[in-house]
């Protein structure tokens, strides 16, 4: 049975921080920032909004794209890194907010890896007969546990959020292969603490803020997007040649242009946006994604190539085939109204 994705939706906040306003909130430059990490501006959360806002707001954007598609979501699983709370799951949360009373839910926290692993749950779930139809979301406030202090930190991430909808799909498309690992040695390298105020090799009492090794994070990082994304290429029986899109997890534009030279799929044949909304965890591939869609990059069978890496250290990558059936059928939909 082919699974794969069949409507996609998101959402960002419209506070814009921008490099220049940071000059003015501590010693750093709007050259300092770009030439490091690419990024030159980022959507911020409003006070009271959190990941779960976001997720109905993705959600909502996906239904006004295709009209009627929560019809039949029995599971949905969240990818998140800034959860409204432990417990009920932010998927419970979205759930309620959009009309799914009595679907499944769960939460995914592999940090930037999430969004990967919780489509590789929901794609498991429908081969398992677990569910029929998964809304799969990256949802985060990343802004409410930065240290604003930290210039190393705050100046790489945005709050945002992305829906998806896995189900089945016409046989040639959907996913073709999964890869996800993690490497618990590297877990001092990026943190967040919750419940308790320990990790193994993270000092006691360090604080309850996000933690990062930018430097060991950076090594990781351009080594396994490397080696994820040419095992699952590799399982799927694709070599670089046959790649028409990557969309990378958009942390670091260094980064990424390891990956491509490593995978040997074009700069240009990537898509980044990073620049815009700098790293948003969870719902970077889903941000990334929907505007190549938008503008046309990414078409109906068109063959793709998803990777990402996050705190764990942890990595996720899929290869597969775009299909873009939902999306001709609701503007077969919206030409018939306009006729009517």
């Amino acid at each position: 049975m082919p699974i794969g994705i069949t409507a996609l939706g998101t959402y960002v906040p419209t506070r814009v921080l921008t490099n220049k306003e940071l000059e003015g909130m501590f010693d750093t430059s709007d050259e300092w920032i770009v030439s490091r990490t690419g990024i030159r501006e980022r959507h911020l959360a409003a006070e009271d909004e959190f990941a779960s806002d976001m997720g109905v707001r993705a959600v909502n954007d996906l239904s006004a794209r295709y009209p009627g598609v929560l019809e039949g979501v029995d599971m949905v699983v969240c990818a998140t890194s800034s959860p409204d709370a432990l417990f009920p799951s932010t998927a419970a949360i979205i759930a309620g907010q959009v009309g799914l009373n009595g679907a499944g839910a769960l939460d995914v926290l592999v940090a930037c890896s999430g969004f990967m692993y919780a489509l590789s749950v929901a794609q498991g779930m429908v081969l398992a007969k677990t569910a029929t139809k998964v809304l799969v979301l990256g949802a985060e406030a990343l802004s409410k546990i930065l240290d604003w202090t930290d210039r190393t930190t705050c100046i790489l991430f945005g709050d945002g959020a992305g829906a998806a909808i896995v189900e089945e799909v016409p046989e040639g498309y959907g996913f073709q292969s999964f890869v996800l690992g993690a490497d618990s040695t590297g877990g001092p390298s990026l943190y967040k603490f919750a419940v308790a105020d320990h990790i193994p090799g993270v000092p006691v009492g360090t604080g309850a803020m996000l933690g990062m090794n930018g430097r060991e994070v950076f090594k990781f990082a351009v080594r396994v997007l490397g080696d994820s994304g040419e095992k699952a290429m590799n399982k799927a029986g694709l070599s670089g040649s046959d790649i028409d899109w990557m969309v990378p997890h958009q942390a670091n534009v260094r980064i990424i242009e390891s990956a491509c030279g490593r995978f040997g799929v074009p700069l240009e044949k990537t898509v980044i946006n990073l620049d815009r909304y700098g790293n948003t965890s969870t719902a970077s591939v889903p941000l990334a994604l929907r505007e190549a869609l938008d503008d046309g990059r990414v078409k109906d069978g068109d063959q793709l190539l998803l990777v990402a890496f996050g705190g764990g250290l942890s990595w996720g990558a899929s290869a597969m085939k775009w299909y873009g059936g939902a999306g001709r059928k609701v503007a077969v939909q919206e030409q018939e109204l306009v006729v009517k």
